[in-house]
């Protein structure tokens, strides 16, 4: 089973009912709460082969995403937190919007919370054939991000070990190395797994997909 990273908190809207407008949490709380300073002061070059990424949404799975209405308000401005359709929200610190101690507003309803969940995948190459190391290099990246995000929490936080590449439809991998050809072929969910090894790293051998994979996942297992 594949197993999503890392932190979930729950916060609570406070305020009144229905669909009025209020104030939910400041958006240096938000940031410090989900540790986006963190992951984003990581050097690029520490950081480049991840796709780091908040799943923000109700609580309640009789709600939807659009219920919550986040929206950053800041100097007589208001910006709508970003979110994709699947609640995934991609955004670096925003420096003004700490430095003026924006409010994030919500029209969701009282007493109900919202779950943001921080999410680490592989970041896939473009095309069909890359560098060994430009795909699975990203597991000892992640690693290493984890552990310094975590901080003193880091002897909690779990150790990634593979990446899950899943695609549309059946799919053939190939790693052309010095030693052999070696193909690995989709299992039933259309997914190929590998785990990262030592010697290809080093000899970075190119690897060949018969079709572009929809995501990375960086997998537990």
């Amino acid at each position: 089973m594949m197993k999503k990273l890392l932190l979930i908190t729950l916060l609570a809207c406070a305020g009144i009912a229905h669909a009025e407008e209020r104030e939910w949490i400041t958006y240096k709380k938000f940031v410090e709460s989900t540790r986006l300073d963190r992951y984003y002061a990581l050097p690029q070059s520490e950081r480049d082969k991840l796709d780091f990424y908040l799943t923000v949404k109700p609580s309640n799975k009789a709600l939807k995403a659009s219920d919550m209405n986040l929206t950053v308000v800041h100097a007589g401005t208001r910006t709508a937190l970003p979110l994709d359709d699947k609640a995934h929200l991609r955004m670096a610190p925003n420096a003004q919007w700490l430095a003026a101690d924006a409010m994030i507003m919500t029209t969701q309803a009282k007493g109900e919370k919202i779950s943001m969940a921080y999410n680490l995948d592989a970041v896939v190459p473009e095309g069909t054939e890359w560098p060994y190391a430009k795909l699975m290099s990203s597991v000892p990246q992640a690693n290493a991000a984890i552990g310094k995000v975590a901080g003193a929490f880091s002897m909690f936080a779990p150790t990634i070990k593979s990446v899950a590449l899943s695609f549309d439809k059946p799919a053939q991998l190939t790693i052309q190395s010095r030693s052999g050809t070696k193909q690995f072929l989709s299992d039933a969910k259309n997914t190929i797994r590998l785990t990262p090894d030592a010697t290809l790293l080093k000899e970075n051998p190119l690897i060949v997909v018969t079709a572009r994979p929809l995501r990375a996942d960086l997998d537990t297992e």
